[in-house]
């Protein structure tokens, strides 16, 4: 069994659809990016201090940390952190083509630790203002990378995706799982 290094119920239910048996342990860190730090850079270095903050409260299991963001026109989305801001990240996703980046750290307390990161580009076709409107009254657009969720009602938007689909949940699985057989026996 591994350790969940989120409290990403999103998260949670792409390892449940997997079969991959886990306990949550949330890290708490600072998920602020830097000044002029690249998208990979930003999601490595916040998975792996979410991993090492977990580290450092459980000792004998293979930990699983991730941080996902979006990317549009070389600008980084992420959380909103209001409906305004909602607003203003799905009118840049609007009609555009953008990326996921989700960085994946796996590994034991006090060993190496593995760090990969997807990318997956998604394509959204052309929001009105009343469809923006609408979706963010939805409340779905909280507490998610980009402001939308691809597996709930912002389905409607995606036009186009080339890459990892639970990537743009939150957790590329194909990867987790490839890398989880490194480490152990499945």
């Amino acid at each position: 069994m591994i350790v969940l290094a989120s409290a990403s119920p999103r998260r949670a239910e792409l390892l449940r659809a997997a079969g991959i048996e886990f306990d949550v342990v949330a890290a708490q860190i600072d998920e602020a990016a830097r000044p002029h730090e690249r998208a990979d850079d930003y999601v490595r270095r916040i998975a792996e201090a979410k991993g090492r903050a977990v580290a450092a409260r459980v000792t004998d299991r293979i930990i699983l940390a991730a941080d996902t963001t979006v990317v549009v026109n070389d600008i980084m989305l992420g959380k909103p952190i209001h409906d305004d801001d909602a607003k203003r990240m799905l009118r840049m996703l609007s009609g555009r083509a953008h990326e996921v980046f989700t960085a994946v750290s796996l590994g034991r307390p006090g060993a190496t630790t593995l760090i990969e990161i997807e990318r997956t580009a998604v394509e959204f076709a052309p929001m009105t203002e009343f469809e923006i409107d609408w979706y963010v009254a939805t409340g779905e657009p909280h507490d998610k990378a980009g402001a939308y969720a691809i597996q709930g009602y912002a389905s409607r938007f995606v036009t186009r995706i080339d890459g990892s689909y639970s990537n743009v949940v939150g957790l590329p699985m194909a990867l987790v799982y490839d890398i989880l057989k490194g480490l152990t026996t499945l």
